[in-house]
């Protein structure tokens, strides 16, 4: 992942900043792995673990950011070891507020606890399906930036739409049982707002696969087609 350069500590300043940036990625996605395991099975201690995990995930941002900065102005590092750099920055912004996603998945099932939703009236089969994918895109993400692998990172993107048709879909057939049944509607404000934040993380899985192959192909690949993302990913 990292070039050698002339200067030994250049390489352990990178070196540190990738290991920092993954151990925050593995606190988000051991988060996001949780609050889908208390969703699933209304485990309370898999809430707090999500939610005592917070402040170190926020810690960390602010820590590898500083030290972001402080390596730039020490270094003044061109070429992929500025995208580098700038990427980090800009993953762990996104690693973050995916931690603030499975905090809000954590805070809403601990209401679905007290209410003793019956399961089967909410498709909670589908929000399973759809948080598992969100977790995994989340892990193949990180897995892609380790490696450089863009053509790894180009299927997290692909992903995304699934992920976005599951989200709507959900949403569909939830506002049918809300309007079937007005006593679900608090339950199902509930469920809706699960559903947004596990969409939520698949964007910013995908985010982290676009910022891979930024870094490994010298690509701005935001806001393209999936074709021309394709395109720069596989070259």
């Amino acid at each position: 992942m990292i070039d050698k350069h002339f200067s030994s500590q250049f390489d352990a300043d990178l070196k540190s900043l990738c290991a920092q940036m993954l151990e925050m990625g593995r606190l988000v996605e051991t988060q996001a792995a949780d609050a889908m395991d208390a969703l699933n099975h209304l485990d309370a201690p898999a809430v707090q673990r999500v939610i005592s995990n917070e402040q170190r995930v926020n810690a960390l941002e602010i820590e590898i950011d500083q030290e972001c900065s402080n390596v730039i102005v020490r270094r003044q590092p061109a070429a992929r070891d500025l995208r580098l750099l700038m990427a980090i920055s800009k993953i762990i912004t996104n690693l973050e507020r995916a931690g603030d996603e499975a905090v809000k998945i954590a805070v809403c099932t601990q209401r679905l606890q007290q209410t003793h939703t019956q399961r089967h009236m909410i498709h909670y089969a589908e929000l399973e399906q759809a948080g598992a994918m969100g977790v995994s895109m989340l892990h193949r993400a990180l897995e892609s930036f380790v490696h450089l692998d863009t053509a790894a990172a180009a299927q997290v993107v692909r992903d995304d739409c699934v992920i976005n048709d599951a989200f709507r879909a959900f949403v569909r057939t939830l506002i049918t049982s809300m309007k079937e049944d007005v006593h679900m509607i608090s339950t199902g404000l509930d469920c809706l707002s699960v559903a947004k934040a596990i969409e939520r993380i698949g964007d910013h899985a995908t985010n982290l696969a676009e910022f891979t192959i930024y870094i490994a192909k010298g690509t701005d690949v935001r806001h393209i087609s999936p074709e021309q993302l394709e395109r720069e990913a596989l070259r």
